[in-house]
């Protein structure tokens, strides 16, 4: 108990060194001398605890945050480059599916112009055939019809002139006709 009302005593006369009569501080109370020693103290207990405070749950727990950031963005990098790559690869896969479509379309359009190209040169000669079917039967009929028109014309020049002769007056000999007509005939 000495100790203390000792302790009491000193803090009590420090405490009216740096009041003036009327009981107010002198200047600034954090700049009296006799106090420093006692904010001193307070100040290095307060770094202390402010100091284990961070040091066991703040900083720890921001380090967690911050590895936990880190493993999540490593993940993110790792998870792009892995669709990255599977995009390259989609896409290679696009281009080679498109150059073997461009190359069968290419190959169809070949097959199916060779096939109508054959189509069409069968067509050709089978028209080819029936013209040429039809030309020797035109031929054909031309032929009978100026040998028959030959005969009947010379059937006509012959019973023409019999006509005329027998309109002159005169006797048709019909020997005598058929040699003029065939005379004329041949040119």
């Amino acid at each position: 108990m000495a100790t203390q009302s000792h302790e009491a005593g000193v803090a009590a006369e420090v405490v009216t060194e740096c009041l003036d009569s009327h009981g107010s501080a002198l200047g600034m109370p954090q700049l009296c001398g006799d106090w420093i020693g006692n904010q001193v103290f307070w100040l290095i207990i307060t770094l202390v605890v402010i100091y284990f405070v961070l040091a066991r749950v703040a900083l720890p727990r921001i380090a967690s945050v911050l590895a936990e950031r880190q493993g999540t963005i490593s993940n993110d990098i790792a998870a792009a480059e892995d669709l990255k790559r599977k995009a390259q690869d989609a896409e290679a896969a696009y281009e080679k599916a498109l150059a073997d479509a461009r190359a069968e379309a290419q190959a169809i359009a070949q097959k199916t112009r060779d096939d109508i190209k054959a189509q069409l040169d069968d067509a050709m000669a089978k028209a080819d055939a029936e013209i040429s079917a039809k030309a020797a039967e035109s031929e054909k009929a031309i032929a009978d019809i100026r040998s028959s028109a030959l005969a009947n014309v010379e059937a006509v020049a012959k019973d023409t002139a019999a006509a005329i002769v027998s309109a002159l007056g005169g006797q048709a000999d019909d020997a005598k006709i058929a040699a003029a007509v065939a005379n004329r005939m041949k040119g």
